[in-house]
């Protein structure tokens, strides 16, 4: 589809965001609250993650909207378990949080570079789905997206980002380090997607070669999720 016609339809997909928005947080419509909204992103590195935050979010009042980053976790967090860190960040009725990365770095980085016992992300699987099952039992709204992108797209990107002084600070040894370990990594996402797709936190599995597209199918399919669990 023509990049044009991709930014039109985006534009129409943010309206349409932006209202399901605000009936989830009682400001039209019926004026009460609705069910929490988590948009959870994973993907691999220079895969559009930002890119598509920055779109899913861009038609939102900041007021109305969280987005949370996690990266390694801190000395002190690593002495509870692992999903602990995350519960001060998940929304509350009527609120909307997004996640760049999440609770599946367990089975993810952690389980590649070893800084989880084999013991411990085998055994993540289930408890990250039975997480997700009590959070939407009690009305959250999960949407989980894992974005992919080719080795060869991958590639272009990195090196597009090494030759920009003002985003070369997104490319770090460890990326390259990371893309050394793709096979390693491919194991991974593939066992994790398997095990924790169920019917009330699904995978949504993005192709991101294409960045306009990903932009446009990220936004349509948290309209979708809301759509689906909140009457209009």
């Amino acid at each position: 589809m023509a990049k044009k016609k991709l930014q039109q339809q985006l534009e129409e997909a943010q309206q349409r965001l932006l209202r399901l928005r605000l009936e989830l947080g009682g400001q039209i419509g019926a004026k009460r609250i609705g069910p929490p909204l988590c948009v959870v992103f994973e993907g691999w590195d220079a895969s559009g993650k930002g890119g598509a935050i920055k779109r899913l979010t861009a038609p939102i009042d900041p007021r109305h909207v969280r987005v949370s980053q996690f990266a390694a976790p801190t000395y002190d967090e690593k002495r509870h378990h692992f999903l602990w860190r995350f519960w001060p960040k998940l929304p509350g009725w009527g609120g909307m949080a997004v996640f760049d990365r999440s609770w599946y770095g367990r089975v993810l980085v952690e389980r590649v570079e070893g800084f989880a016992t084999e013991e411990q992300w085998r055994r993540a699987y289930d408890e990250i789905v039975e997480f997700e099952r009590t959070l939407t039992a009690e009305g959250m709204i999960m949407v989980k997206f894992w974005l992919d992108v080719s080795p060869e797209e991958q590639l272009r990107r990195f090196e597009d980002r090494a030759a920009d002084p003002l985003r070369a600070w997104k490319l770090t040894d460890e990326d390259w380090r990371n893309r050394d370990k793709r096979p390693a990594y491919e194991k991974a996402v593939k066992e994790m997607l398997g095990r924790t797709n169920h019917k009330n936190a699904p995978w949504h599995v993005i192709p991101g070669d294409d960045k306009h597209y990903a932009r446009l199918a990220v936004v349509e399919a948290v309209c979708e999720a809301i759509e689906k669990r909140q009457p209009l």
